[in-house]
């Protein structure tokens, strides 16, 4: 979930609660809060504490709110792991450290360390695109073992990899990629944490529940159908382009904290073009 700013940058709490209650009507059955799309590098630790509150409040008796607990730090991760519980988050999404690059054992212990730090079950996030380093095969497995590591956010875009991992553990697999949702699912994935629910939770839900109600054809067919919305999207910083589309639509403004910027002229323009392309209801080519 993005994170709503107002015009001056300042963190807005009550279009946090609205766009929260925005996305659960519109299908979404979780909400990731404090994640890379909600801003978490320029927003402090009371910031997103409160953001966690706020959330909670207003969706946490319909949908599971994960916060976004990540830090190239383990001691800080640990501190934000901690502040998202006590805020009432249900479960955490923890990132391998980025930038410093560790080894393995150090990807595995950063882990473990934060999964320790509170009784809140633990989503895995491999990125490599964005920290530099991928978790391997193994230390995904011996992660597996610590009984609140329970699921896994795959933006790895490495099948074989994934395929592994899913046959020797029970990890709840998601696609932290949109277009890889339909191939993570055919081999064992259960869903997506996605950027694209912002837009359009009701037709990446029912490509799920086509696929898995046996239903192949539908969930290609949908899945193809949202190609457009998936490019368009992801043609810049993905967050960038979803509060523009969100601002367009009226949900909330659409203003974003240095380093990032708005969309220039051109940029929306191709962006109006790509979703009005796949079918986003608001957008007309």
């Amino acid at each position: 979930m993005v994170t709503p700013f107002r015009s001056d940058l300042s963190l807005d709490l009550d279009a946090v609660q609205q766009l929260a209650t925005y996305l659960v009507d519109q299908g979404n059955d979780g909400l990731v809060v404090n994640g890379t799309t909600g801003e978490s590098p320029t927003t402090t630790d009371h910031e997103q504490e409160l953001v966690v509150r706020a959330v909670v409040d207003a969706v946490g008796d319909r949908a599971m709110v994960i916060a976004g607990a990540s830090s190239n730090d383990t001691v800080h991760a640990i501190e934000r792991a901690r502040l998202a519980a006590k805020a009432g988050a249900h479960a955490l999404l923890v990132v391998s450290p980025y930038y410093n690059r560790p080894p393995q054992e150090g990807v595995f212990t950063h882990l473990t360390m934060v999964a320790d730090s509170t009784e809140l079950p633990v989503m895995v996030y491999d990125i490599p695109g964005r920290t530099g380093v991928a978790i391997d095969v193994e230390t995904m497995v011996r992660a597996a073992e610590h009984e609140k590591i329970v699921a896994v956010k795959d933006a790895k875009a490495d099948l074989e990899a994934s395929s592994w991992v899913m046959a020797r553990t029970d990890l709840a697999w998601y696609s932290g990629d949109d277009v890889l949702t339909l191939p993570l699912m055919s081999i064992g994935g259960v869903g997506v944490v996605s950027v694209a629910a912002h837009l359009v939770a009701r037709r990446i839900g029912e490509m799920i529940a086509a696929y898995e109600s046996g239903d192949v054809f539908t969930a290609t067919r949908l899945h193809l159908g949202l190609l457009p919305v998936y490019t368009g999207l992801f043609r810049t910083q993905g967050l960038m382009t979803t509060k523009a589309a969100l601002s367009q639509l009226g949900v909330i403004g659409g203003a974003v904290r240095p380093p990032l910027v708005d969309l220039t002229q051109e940029e929306f323009a191709t962006l109006t073009l790509d979703l009005a392309d796949g079918g986003v209801e608001g957008f007309i080519a």
